[in-house]
């Protein structure tokens, strides 16, 4: 396998000479803590004790691993949109708070105004307007009030600032990225939905087959799937390809990747070392025909582009179409996982609070998305113990090492669950695996740090939690190549060509091997980062 100028590798040979004082780690969870274990989670506590932004402070250079579940368009700050419509010289509509259109001979319609006049003129008459813009856009500010709830302003914040031209996800990624650098995170896995405008000629060709059941799933879908590749669907697959390569492209060219630094003032720290790989998001809600449509081709295209390393469902769960067609959906899921078995899926689900839906909405949800969705990760699962026989879907994530993404701001932001309301506590006593993300960061006004922060406040984790999420973050990505260890979630053993103590001087066979593996990579770099912490800790 070849590696790109973001290689985990690559990094970590840059990092060789800055980590080469580190002391050697001891991979374990069920051992004794080194002597820098001890002291940085005594840091910890003493942090905690001193408030959120002593905590914040702490946790911010703390690595992280990855982030697994963040939305692309939801990532990116409002003031960021905002200034990107001023240069693309869109008009603001002053009524709705949206981008309208383009100026037309430099003039904007009445009730409109220039985004370049709103953003740069700078002066006080504009100032309320451009906030409200910015609340509009995100959960600035935000208060519930009577028939609007944080859901509803979350969720109405993408017709928004929906409209801008994609040749921004280059910017938009090295924001993310930049944002992640300086948290030490090391890998994004970006959702995101590209073109897919064949999927609707091909299906308007080919109706949703009317005699699909649960019993014939497989066979009706098989005959529905020929049928929208012959349509012209998989013309998409390169359209999509060229649009992922262009953003990275796009990215590094913003980030001076791969440029020799005496050449250019890289910035600091270098959000090249970000890896990122994108997950092919798909729009749920719509009819069968077009969510199946759009599914196929991201399966058609994780099939194809290296870069895209899985699929997901997104919009809000407790919405009339994907509540109605969920068991469908995931009947669609059953099968095309039967033809592609090597596409990875994470899903959303269980992003659901008491009185959102009926309550036999919430029991079933979380065991769907795994029994026939054939999801790898489970984003949110907030309603957990909802589900039918809970215990039961807890042994059963846990024996099959399926991961939940944890989303704490934007649980309480959206769905205003925290503390013990949160099943976070349920996850870990039955040793689920979980993984702290941010989601939605510029629309909640956050990043993965204050998620972290929030998981010691709020939900009583300690230094060794929060390194295990760091490393279960890694362990259940969908980087390509193997693990770093021999046994899922146990951190304690490592494959045998890396087997000796961690050192930023590693031997030849382990080089090899993270050559050719591009997780266990991040994954041994993950704990080049520890040791640096640690080392660092008073």
């Amino acid at each position: 396998m070849s590696f790109s100028i973001n290689s985990p590798l690559r990094r970590l040979l840059e990092l060789t000479a800055a980590f080469a004082l580190a002391a050697t780690v001891v991979v374990a969870q069920t051992v004794p803590q080194s002597a820098g274990e001890a002291r940085a989670a005594h840091a910890l506590e003493a942090a905690k004790k001193r408030g959120a932004p002593e905590l914040y402070a702490f946790l911010k250079p703390f690595p992280k691993g990855a982030d697994l579940h963040m939305h692309l368009s939801g990532a990116i700050y409002a003031e960021t949109f905002l200034d990107e419509a001023a240069q693309q010289g869109i008009c603001v509509d002053l009524n709705a708070l949206a981008f309208a259109e383009l100026a037309k001979n430099s003039k904007c319609p009445d009730g409109q105004m220039a985004a370049a006049d709103l953003v740069h003129k700078g002066d006080d008459p504009t100032q309320h307007v451009y906030d409200k813009f910015v609340a509009a856009f995100s959960m600035k500010n935000f208060v519930p009030f009577a028939s609007w709830s944080g859901h509803d302003q979350f969720f109405a914040t993408f017709d928004h600032f929906g409209g801008l031209d994609k040749k921004w996800q280059g910017a938009w990624i090295d924001e993310v990225a930049t944002r992640a650098a300086t948290q030490n995170e090391q890998y994004l896995e970006i959702m995101q939905t590209p073109s897919f405008s064949h999927v609707f000629s091909a299906i308007a060709k080919a109706p949703w087959p009317s005699d699909f059941n649960d019993a014939n799933h497989l066979a009706v879908l098989a005959k529905y799937r020929d049928q929208l590749l012959a349509n012209g669907l998989a013309d998409d697959v390169a359209i999509d390809t060229e649009e992922f390569a262009h953003a990275q492209a796009s990215r590094n060219e913003l980030e001076h990747c791969g440029v020799t630094p005496d050449s250019v003032q890289l910035k600091a720290p270098n959000a090249c070392s970000v890896h990122v790989h994108f997950l092919y998001q798909v729009l749920r809600g719509f009819p069968p025909a077009q969510v199946f449509g759009q599914t196929l081709l991201g399966f058609e295209l994780a099939s194809h582009d290296p870069d895209v390393v899985g699929i997901n469902f997104v919009r809000a769960e407790d919405w009339r179409g994907p509540m109605a067609e969920y068991h469908t959906e995931m009947l669609m899921l059953d099968y095309l996982h039967s033809v592609y078995p090597a596409v990875h899926i994470s899903l959303h689900a269980g992003e659901l609070a008491p009185g959102m839906v009926p309550p036999d909405g919430l029991t079933f949800h979380i065991r769907e998305a795994i029994d026939l969705g054939h999801a790898e990760r489970i984003g949110h699962g907030v309603d957990l113990l909802s589900e039918d026989r809970p215990q039961d879907l807890l042994k059963q994530m846990a024996s099959k090492h399926i991961d939940v993404e944890i989303n704490l701001v934007s649980n309480e932001g959206i769905l205003g669950i925290t503390g013990t309301r949160h099943p976070l506590a349920a996850y870990r006593a039955a040793h689920v695996p979980f993984s702290l993300s941010t989601d939605d960061e510029g629309v909640s006004r956050t990043d993965l740090t204050h998620n972290y922060v929030q998981a010691v406040l709020d939900q009583n984790l300690t230094y060794a939690d929060l390194k295990l999420s760091a490393r279960d973050s890694l362990e259940h990505s969908f980087l390509h190549g193997e693990s770093l260890y021999t046994n899922s979630d146990d951190y304690t053993h490592r494959k045998s060509a890396c087997a000796a103590p961690i050192k930023a001087a590693f031997t030849a066979t382990c080089k090899a091997f993270l050559l050719a593996n591009e997780k266990a990579a991040q994954q041994y770099e993950l704990e080049l980062r520890f040791n640096a912490f640690e080392a660092a800790q008073p």
